[in-house]
């Protein structure tokens, strides 16, 4: 068995003007993440999760803030090309643990919408996907609300492996 681990993280800053984007889901607040793309803090954590299990770099490699091309474009879709990456390179996802810190707004009743929009997008299970919310007890960017963070992790395993010349 060829088990590996990855840890992403993410943060955005948080403006007037711009809608707020959480886990692949649009949620009601007075502010939004600002960024080349939707600025889904807790999907571009996961990518780097997957990326970096893979040792295939990182979302800014593959999806740089540089192109036009994903000038504004919805993180599920990097999500989605992250997973074809990995799929392509033989890797099957086990689980995502993620952690969203942010002191508004509460993100516990949104949690199950993230995690059906999540499993969907990555052709898993709901359950192989745990999302969690905390705020930082007004300490930092995110106590300041000046920003929002996300965490993950997650484990993936090569599906087929080969050595030396076999096939």
């Amino acid at each position: 068995m060829n088990i590996r681990v990855g840890f992403g993280y993410d943060v955005h800053r948080l403006v007037e003007g711009r809608e707020l984007w959480l886990g692949g889901i649009k949620i009601e607040h007075s502010l939004g993440l600002l960024g080349h793309s939707d600025a889904d803090v807790l999907i571009h954590a996961i990518c780097d999760a997957l990326l970096g299990a893979a040792n295939m770099r990182d979302i800014g490699y593959h999806f740089p803030d540089t192109s036009g091309e994903f000038k504004g474009i919805d993180s599920k879709i990097l999500l989605r090309k992250t997973m074809e990456l990995l799929r392509e390179a033989g890797y099957a996802l086990g689980n995502i643990d993620a952690t969203i810190a942010a002191e508004r707004p509460k993100l516990n009743p949104h949690i199950p919408e993230m995690k059906r929009v999540l499993a969907e997008v990555l052709h898993v299970e709901e359950d192989a996907i745990s999302i969690k919310a905390t705020t930082t007890e007004k300490l930092g960017f995110t106590g300041r609300e000046e920003g929002i963070a996300a965490y993950a992790t997650v484990l993936i395993e090569k599906k087929h492996t080969f050595y030396g010349n076999e096939k």
